[in-house]
């Protein structure tokens, strides 16, 4: 214990203890300081973070395995958690082009059971629905295609012509295999592009400026070539001329056989529910709507059964590690009583000394915590990458498991903190 400043010892004192002072309580009915019981000092948040990494440094290897434990714990819940939100992410991706949005708008019969027709303002009135994102028109023409005007007409491969809107592919999601699609300049003059197996019954296997097709009695350039459609297996046996031209040189009449549109994935129903309507406003019953692809449904079912996993394993990953650290640190408090004993005796108080194996708990915790989300993360991303998938660790994953581990560090180191904070000095320091 340091001298008071008034007495004539402190003058032999070092000059960082010189001018100390003990602080006392104030015992009733004295009013000096040698009455006082000495209250002891309050640690610092630096000396606390300090004093709880003692058991940390001073015992390394220990350290490292019990944060090992915590880190190979977090790092599979992460792993285990971005991987499957990877898998998810390429279902989905996989859904999308399998066309879980997309509704097709197509004429039905009349009253009388003749065929009706579309208008030809369908489209834009279809665009006026706020979820609708893509709208794209299709129209029959009445003629044929072949690969030379030598070939009968009876020959015509069962391929027919469309008129397409430019932005057709984007809707369906239609990709070439060679050649351009249609703009809007090749759009209104004899350019065609053929659907994957109209190219393949013609004998035209590539597009080029000398590929030509006779169609509708006159040759049409070939300027590409479609891969197959799944979304709209109706295209892979027609050649496509832009509209303009299929008016200027076939004669079409401009109605729309189909329309596809695509939509919010939550708005597919009530856009459902309003399409024949808007597409045919006189005649609605005259219209007929797909119904939402079977894929949506199983996106939803996916959605719900992956984060049920993905909540479950997570849960039990942490309170594995919640486990762990409750035990590294009930073995800690075990081996090290002598030295709590000493720190009682030296003026320790309980709270000083439960600070200290709680903070103990917390930071070994942490690295576990922080190693564990780098491991999973590289895990992740490592078989992402061999899968050929999109890597995604969610935010939730990364963030929330650090703060469950603190937590649960934190609630686990609790109980022998406290065991700690109740060790008498002479009851410690007696254990061998």
């Amino acid at each position: 214990m340091t001298a008071p400043a008034d007495d004539p010892r402190s003058a032999d004192l070092p000059g960082k203890w010189a001018n100390e002072r003990p602080r006392y309580a104030q015992v009733p009915g004295r009013s000096s300081d040698r009455g006082r019981a000495p209250v002891p000092p309050q640690l610092r948040l630096a000396d606390l973070l300090r004093v709880g990494a003692i058991g940390l440094r001073t015992r390394p290897t220990r350290a490292f395995l019990s944060a090992l434990g915590i880190a190979i714990g977090i790092a599979a819940m992460v792993a285990v958690v971005g991987i499957s939100a990877s898998s998810r992410a390429e279902l989905d991706r996989t859904l999308d082009r399998l066309g879980t949005n997309l509704l097709t708008v197509t004429p039905g019969s009349s009253l009388f059971g003749q065929d009706a027709r579309l208008p030809q303002a369908a489209v834009t009135m279809i665009e006026r629905i706020g979820p609708v994102t893509d709208v794209s028109a299709v129209g029959r023409i009445e003629a044929k295609v072949y690969r030379t005007d030598r070939i009968p007409k009876a020959e015509s491969g069962s391929l027919g012509v469309r008129a397409v809107d430019l932005d057709l592919p984007a809707t369906v999601g239609a990709e070439l295999a060679d050649g351009a699609w249609l703009n809007a300049a090749t759009g209104r003059y004899p350019a065609v592009v053929l659907g994957a197996t109209a190219a393949s019954r013609l004998g035209v296997p590539a597009a080029g400026p000398d590929r030509q097709v006779w169609l509708g009695g006159r040759w049409f350039t070939v300027i590409g070539i479609l891969r197959p459609v799944p979304l709209a297996a109706e295209l892979d046996t027609a050649a496509l001329v832009g509209w303009p031209a299929a008016q200027a040189y076939l004669g079409f009449d401009g109605h729309p056989t189909t329309v596809y549109t695509r939509s919010r994935e939550s708005q597919v129903e009530a856009v459902r529910a309003v399409l024949a309507a808007t597409a045919n406003p006189e005649a609605p019953n005259e219209v007929k709507v797909s119904r939402p692809s079977d894929a949506l449904a199983a996106r939803q079912a996916t959605d719900e059964a992956f984060t049920g996993l993905l909540l479950g394993l997570g849960a039990v990953a942490l309170l594995v590690g919640g486990v762990g650290v409750a035990n590294t640190m009930v073995i800690s408090v075990l081996e090290r009583r002598a030295e709590i004993g000493l720190r009682r005796s030296l003026g320790a108080t309980r709270g000083q000394v439960r600070g200290q194996f709680l903070t103990e708990s917390l930071l070994l915790a942490a690295l576990g915590g922080v190693g564990g989300v780098l491991l999973g993360g590289l895990v992740t991303a490592g078989y992402a990458l061999i899968q050929g998938w999109p890597g995604v660790v969610p935010a939730w994953a990364t963030l929330g498991g650090v703060g469950a581990t603190l937590l649960i560090g934190g609630v686990a180191g609790l109980y022998p903190a406290v065991r700690a904070s109740r060790l008498s000095p002479t009851e410690a320091l007696a254990t061998p």
